[in-house]
C-alpha cells in the first residue's frame, strides 16, 4: 500500500509539473514585433538572436522592420561581420530568419532615400506597409522590442 501511495503521489507531481510547463507555454504571446533602426551590429545582432529564440525555441512568429541605417541589412551588397560566440552576422541572421519564415520588411522611406538601391533587396524582404506595421505594433499579442 505504502509503495502504491508513493507511485501515486510521485505520479501527481510529474503530472503537475509537466501541467506547469504547458500552462506558461500557453501564457506565452503570439511572437515579437521588432524594429531595429540602430547601425550599431550588436544591437542588430541581439535582435537578431532573440528573434531567432522566438520562432526556434518557442514556436512563435517573428515581424522585423527595418529602419534608418539598419536598412542596410536589406540590402544584397551589404556585409557584415562575424560576432561571438555565435560566429554569425546581422546578415547572416537576417537570411536565417527569413528561411525559418521570418517576416522581414524595410521601411518605405528607405529605398527612395537611398540612390541605386533599388531592386537590390535580400529575397524574401517586402517593402513595409505603414497600416500593418502600426496594427502589429498596437496588437497585444506581440510583444514589441526596438533595437
Amino acid at each position: 500500500m505504502t509503495k502504491f501511495l508513493k507511485a501515486l503521489v510521485v505520479g501527481a507531481l510529474l503530472a503537475s509539473v509537466s501541467g506547469l510547463a504547458e500552462a506558461k507555454e500557453t501564457n506565452l504571446v503570439d511572437g515579437l514585433a521588432v524594429v531595429i533602426t540602430s547601425e550599431n551590429e550588436q544591437a542588430q545582432m541581439m535582435a537578431m538572436v532573440l528573434s531567432l529564440q522566438t520562432i526556434k525555441t518557442h514556436g512563435k512568429e517573428a515581424h522585423i522592420t527595418l529602419c534608418g541605417p539598419a536598412g542596410n541589412l536589406a540590402l544584397r551588397s551589404t556585409v557584415t561581420k562575424p560576432m561571438k560566440p555565435m560566429d554569425a552576422s546581422p546578415s547572416m541572421m537576417l537570411k536565417k530568419l527569413i528561411q525559418l519564415g521570418a517576416k522581414v520588411e524595410l521601411c518605405p522611406l528607405y529605398l527612395p532615400n537611398k540612390p541605386g538601391s533599388d531592386n537590390a533587396l535580400i529575397e524574401g524582404i517586402t517593402v513595409a506597409k505603414p497600416v500593418e506595421v502600426a496594427e502589429r505594433l498596437l496588437n497585444s499579442n506581440f510583444k514589441n522590442l526596438t533595437y
